[in-house]
């Protein structure tokens, strides 16, 4: 499609200049006009007005390219579109109200596809599909049921719910493990300074004074000759098992193995674990109470739980639910779903109250979350504590025990 080159004056009396795609320069003014904008001039390519407007292009271009949209914006988009439909806004106009607001350039381009989708007879939640990697599955499908449902509103309202919550656990994992990676990286560096440029220096001195190097002395030489010697294999190597690592992960036999090998892991695999169930539980009460059939639901599942292992559990347990069983029974088949959440999802299911059951896990399992990430982070300041008197004692070891051997021969001469 054509672009052109525009200069207009917006709502609030100021010029604006950018570039729209159109078929001819009257439905480029058309859309600038939809947008609020008046048109002042509309060019196709050429021209001093074309060359600055294909650089205000490229650089909008190159914008969009390093833009992402975040779960907060993505928490006001959402907010802003249920506020609107409930004032009874129409569609094209909430959509409209969203691309003049965004400060996201790639949100804003969403907004305007969304429009174009919704003008040509596209249903928001196809519009939104056509998104590819904005929108997860859950959002489209929680957007589908509202429609189905003539509840869009009620439904914006859940989908808020989950994705601030979702937000706010990665976050508080991310802080929980920022501090110990940084150390952790920081001690790694260290260790290969030490090995690079100190050892070196003092090996020097314990050859030539011909002395016993004791064991932590000889392998601390030893990892510097590989370093130093060897880098190019042991580089060689380490890239060789980053590529097959990383080639394997993107397997879907890799990725389970990997996400299972996390939740293997203690104190961070209780929290991933607990993490998973808290959100299983609060998209599946949200889903059901939407009217998504359960089978749709846990297909929603497999996309959005993030975690393979468990994924594929998921898989296993939509294949008992069609031969006729109920969830409950699966989900006790299951690996990694605890004893509790069988026993409130039976409950649920013979009350006819599985959405409340299923909402009161996720309260529960909140909670637990919450005090997983304290437990973490209380748990990490010693383990890393003792990894850096580890690191410290060895390279102590290492450099002082020689210079004690040196300085009893020196006394006994």
């Amino acid at each position: 499609m054509p672009q052109y080159a525009y200069e207009a004056i917006n709502e609030a009396g100021n010029t604006v200049k950018g570039v729209i795609e159109a078929d001819t320069p009257d439905a480029a003014k058309s859309r600038l006009a939809g947008m609020g904008y008046i048109p002042v001039a509309v060019q196709k390519g050429g021209g001093s007005g074309a060359s600055g407007a294909s650089g205000d292009s490229f650089g909008e271009r190159l914008e969009a390219m390093l833009s992402r949209i975040s779960a907060q914006e993505l928490i006001l988009f959402t907010k802003q579109f249920k506020t609107m439909l409930g004032a009874g806004l129409s569609m094209l106009e909430i959509l409209k109200v969203l691309e003049q607001q965004s400060e996201n350039p790639k949100l804003r381009k969403v907004c305007a596809n969304l429009t174009d989708a919704v003008k040509k007879g596209a249903t928001i939640s196809d519009a939104l599909a056509a998104q590819k990697g904005v929108f997860n599955e859950l959002y489209i499908s929680m957007v589908r049921a509202g429609e189905a449902a003539g509840a869009l509103p009620a439904v914006l309202d859940r989908l808020i719910y989950i994705i601030s919550h979702e937000h706010q656990v990665r976050t508080d994992i991310k802080s929980a493990l920022q501090y110990p990676v940084t150390v952790v990286i920081a001690l790694f560096g260290a260790f290969f300074f030490l090995l690079k440029f100190v050892v070196p220096t003092f090996a020097a001195i314990f050859a030539s004074a011909k002395v016993e190097l004791p064991w932590p002395t000889r392998m601390a030489l030893l990892m510097h000759d590989v370093i130093d010697k060897y880098w190019y294999i042991t580089f060689g190597l380490i890239l060789a098992l980053v590529v097959s690592l990383y080639l394997w992960f993107r397997t879907e036999q890799g990725k389970v193995a990997r996400d299972a090998f996390f939740l293997h892991i203690p104190i961070i695999g209780m929290l991933l674990k607990k993490a998973a169930m808290s959100r299983f539980a609060s998209i599946f009460s949200i889903l059901q109470a939407s009217g998504v059939p359960v089978l749709t639901t846990i297909d929603i599942l497999v996309g959005t739980i993030g975690n393979a292992a468990i994924a594929s559990e998921f898989r296993r347990i939509q294949d008992l639910i069609r031969s006729g069983q109920g969830l409950a029974g699966p989900l006790a088949r299951a690996k990694y779903f605890t004893p509790m959440v069988v026993t409130m999802v039976a409950v649920g299911e013979e009350s006819g109250n599985l959405d409340e059951m299923l909402s009161a896990i996720s309260e529960h399992y909140d909670a637990e979350v919450a005090y997983a990430v304290k437990r973490l982070s209380d748990a990490l300041g010693p383990i890393l504590i003792v990894g850096l008197a580890g690191v410290v004692g060895f390279f102590a070891m290492a450099i002082f025990l020689p210079m004690w051997d040196m300085s009893q021969v020196a006394f006994k001469r």
